[in-house]
């Protein structure tokens, strides 16, 4: 019999996309009460897979490009496609021009960039593959500042661990109000120099129902981990205050939080 070898990252999709099968079967809608013994077993379970992860990608591994010639389709929108929150309507009516990316937190200097001062920094193209929880894929080449870069002008405090993305999408009205979309990293990943805050798509500038004016991308990780619509990046030491705590909007309900590929 031939030997089966399976690639690595394609293993690790199909692992992944197993877990977040049986969050979207609604196997997770019992783990809302975080005392229950199945949610600790998880999360133990989570914190093993996150070393493992990080035992098999290394730390400055790179995820696979493509050439030109693979990008054959144009990159599908998914998730929000065009948030309804009125701030957002205003600022993307007028072409984003006052939008502003502010840095906070566990910084030495909070930052207020605005769009075009992003695009001025420093960039870095990268044609790369987006995996999605759904099961789908696509190639696309992605244009943006190098998260570290910002990092660096903002001056990260020693006690950071984790970079907070804050969103303008709100995904749905809960108790306390609107519960927009959020995501992090650990400054890890936030280091990787495939880790982008992208404001243009396919040679173009970032569309609308593709995340702009800025999303992040971070290649060794799956697509809902790509933050869209960003209005806000917070440096912090603990996940605990942001959401239910679990590190992102979709963690809050069942999905893994590192999610690599």
């Amino acid at each position: 019999m031939a030997e089966l070898r399976i690639p690595r990252r394609r293993f690790l999709t199909g692992a992944a996309l197993a877990a977040s099968g049986a969050a979207l079967s609604g196997c997770f809608d019992d783990l809302a009460d975080r005392g229950k013994p199945v949610r600790g077993v998880l999360t133990s379970a989570e914190r093993l897979t996150y070393e493992a992860q990080r035992l098999l990608l290394g730390a400055d591994a790179l995820a696979p490009e493509y050439a030109a010639s693979e990008v054959r389709q144009a990159m599908r929108p998914n998730g929000t496609t065009g948030p309804r929150d009125p701030e957002y309507q205003r600022l993307a009516a007028a072409g984003f021009t006052d939008w502003r990316l502010s840095v906070t937190g566990l910084v030495e200097r909070e930052l207020s960039l605005s769009l075009d001062e992003i695009t001025n920094m420093p960039s870095r193209s990268q044609i790369t593959r987006h995996d999605c929880v759904e099961g789908w894929s696509c190639i696309a080449s992605w244009t943006g500042v190098p998260l570290a870069r910002v990092l660096d002008e903002a001056g990260v405090k020693p006690a950071a661990r984790y970079v907070v993305f804050h969103c303008f999408d709100t995904m749905e009205n809960g108790f306390t109000g609107p519960v927009r979309y959020y995501e992090s990293i650990d400054l890890r990943d936030a280091r990787h120099p495939q880790t982008i805050l992208a404001y243009a798509l396919n040679g173009t500038t970032l569309p609308v129902s593709n995340g702009a004016p800025l999303r992040l991308r971070v290649e060794r990780q799956l697509g809902y981990k790509m933050a869209k619509y960003l209005r806000a990046i917070e440096l912090t030491d603990r996940l605990s205050g942001f959401g239910d705590g679990m590190g992102g909007y979709w963690e809050d309900r069942g999905y893994e939080w590192f999610a690599g590929i």
